[in-house]
């Protein structure tokens, strides 16, 4: 059966005894149906001073075009953990349209470990992206009708752009204000995909909806005459926007096809934005839980730096364990196998790939100083011998490591991952971050482009350079960075993908993203705005005679 056949053909429990399971009261969810339902404030407020949990963050080596199965691991291990008896609770990322119609497909597990519903969690949910892009084009709007009216504020340049939750490359850069009427300026814009929205960044890294209100106003739009920043409070937007939100910033209350207690918030991608679920997901869940299970997009090098980096950094978290997802598939992806024969036996580059695994160990344990177990998430074409090969290698390095079979068995699949879990996260850890506050933001590239990704130097292109020079003018050089490259390599080049020779980065821009409070530093090729594959996803997507949805994955 296909997942959505496996989700769909999966009884599940009422949303208000999933919210009584990890222990919320009544009054606390307002329903969305019988299997969704948002979790209000009056849950943050009974809570604040109960005990957390324990945090274990998955993340992964780089990955395949297809992915590893972080969320499959992720719900695998706290269904593990349940049928451990011990009470774990998930916080997870919600899915964007973009892959989902695109090549990668849905976020929502996999097989019989999946988050459910699937088809509604994959598709609109409960809005929260769609009043993401509301609240980023209502600014827009009102940046462009200032202008239309006068513009008293004398804005000059505009660096707030467009955004849409699809992946539609035609719209990178577009002109606007071509209808020839009177008055209206033409100028160039651009769409970001939604989920790299400064918008999504704020929802997912504000306190509440006050301190929500305050990132919106935060936001830099663009420069006047002078080349002084202006603010969307500038335009008065701030309100408006935090209206279209306020259901948006409150988590999602869902559950595993083993009815597990899942907060599914906030969905920045990692390889473009931050890429982790909501800083009011996470810390909900920690008092709801004895174990939190979390994930953090693409490998670790991208998803897990920015987890630790700005997320803990902002929160005021850290992980007890770091599990990093791996597979033969990729192994032998970054061992020198082509996309199409990674599922075929190749000795020479498993082990060759797993220099990548060693390197995503190395930084999640040496420098970041924490606890950390290998899930080899097994796929019906692994080898015994191949899967024996990834274990003796690990054990070679002192390094845990376990075979996650929950994508077929669900959490039956991940005992033995759960167990291990469960004792590393007694071990003490050594938690510390790779750039401090007052670096500069150089210094800050500098740290994690040598540090994690393993360069030899960084370059600048001038265009970053001067964006640098203007974000330290304006005192904000204190911020933490993120860095948008490819998820594919450890570089900053996706064909570089073994990383055998030195290599250097190039910074080709940087943004401030003051609402966020952090700053983009762009390198390479990525694009804020994906484009579809030849053969899209969405080829496949329909509804069948039944009313039945088909062909999401």
């Amino acid at each position: 059966m296909t997942d959505i056949e496996i989700a769909r053909n999966t009884k599940l429990e009422n949303i208000n005894t999933i919210a009584t399971k990890c222990g919320l009261h009544e009054n606390e969810i307002e329903q969305y149906g019988k299997y969704k339902a948002k979790i209000n404030e009056d849950a943050f407020k009974r809570l604040e001073n109960k005990e957390n949990g324990k945090l274990i963050l998955v993340t992964a080596m780089n990955p395949t075009p297809l992915g590893e199965g972080k969320t499959t691991v992720s719900i695998a291990i706290a269904d593990g953990l349940n049928k451990l008896n011990k009470n774990a609770v998930l916080a997870l990322r919600e899915p964007s349209l973009g892959p989902v119609f695109g090549i990668k497909g849905g976020a929502t597990g996999g097989g019989k470990v999946q988050v459910a519903p699937m088809e509604d969690i994959n598709l609109h949910f409960t809005g929260d992206i769609h009043a993401i892009t509301a609240a980023n084009n209502l600014l827009s709007a009102m940046i462009d009708n200032h202008i239309y009216f006068g513009n008293e504020l004398k804005i000059k340049r505009v660096t707030w752009k467009r955004c849409l939750d699809l992946n539609d490359r035609q719209l990178r850069q577009v002109n606007t204000g071509l209808s020839g009427e009177a008055k209206i300026a033409p100028r160039e814009d651009g769409f970001d995909i939604t989920v790299a929205s400064e918008i999504m960044a704020i929802l997912c890294l504000s306190k509440d909806i006050k301190d929500l209100n305050k990132k919106l106003g935060d936001i830099i739009i663009g420069y006047n005459e002078d080349d002084k920043p202006i603010y969307a409070r500038d335009l008065k937007a701030q309100g408006a926007m935090t209206v279209l939100l306020k259901d948006a910033i409150q988590p999602n209350l869902v559950q595993t096809l083993e009815h597990t207690p899942a907060i599914v918030h906030g969905g920045p991608f990692a390889n473009i934005a931050h890429g982790c679920n909501s800083i009011r997901a996470t810390k909900l869940a920690l008092k709801l839980g004895d174990y939190v299970v979390t994930e953090a997009g693409f490998g670790s090098d991208l998803g897990a730096e920015k987890f630790l980096n700005i997320k803990c950094r902002k929160a005021d978290l850290k992980p007890d364990v770091v599990v990093i997802v791996a597979t033969i598939k990729a192994l032998k992806y970054h061992g020198g196998s082509t996309k199409e024969d990674i599922f075929k036996q190749n000795d020479k580059a498993l082990n060759d790939g797993m220099e990548n695994l060693y390197k995503h160990i190395h930084n999640l344990k040496n420098e970041f100083g924490l606890n950390v177990i290998v899930a080899l998430n097994k796929f019906n074409t692994d080898l015994n011998e191949e899967i024996e090969f990834v274990k003796s290698k690990l054990e070679e390095k002192n390094v845990e490591m376990s075979l996650v079979e929950g994508w077929a068995k669900g959490g039956e699949g991940a005992i033995d991952i759960a167990q291990k879990i469960e004792q590393l996260s007694k071990q003490p850890e050594n938690f510390k971050f790779i750039y401090e506050d007052n670096d500069s933001i150089k210094t800050k590239i500098q740290k994690v482009a040598t540090k994690i990704y393993g360069a030899e130097d960084v370059e600048y292109l001038a265009e970053a350079d001067e964006h640098i020079k203007q974000i330290e003018d304006l005192g904000k050089s204190a911020l933490p960075i993120c860095i948008a490259k490819t998820q594919y390599s450890l570089s900053d080049d996706s064909k570089n993908l073994e990383c055998k020779e030195p290599f250097k980065i190039t910074v080709r821009d940087v943004a401030l993203k003051n609402g966020a409070g952090f700053v983009v530093v762009m390198l390479g090729k990525i694009m804020t705005m994906p484009g579809l594959p030849k053969k899209p996803a969405a080829e496949d997507i329909y509804i069948d005679d039944d009313g039945n949805v088909v062909g999401i994955f």
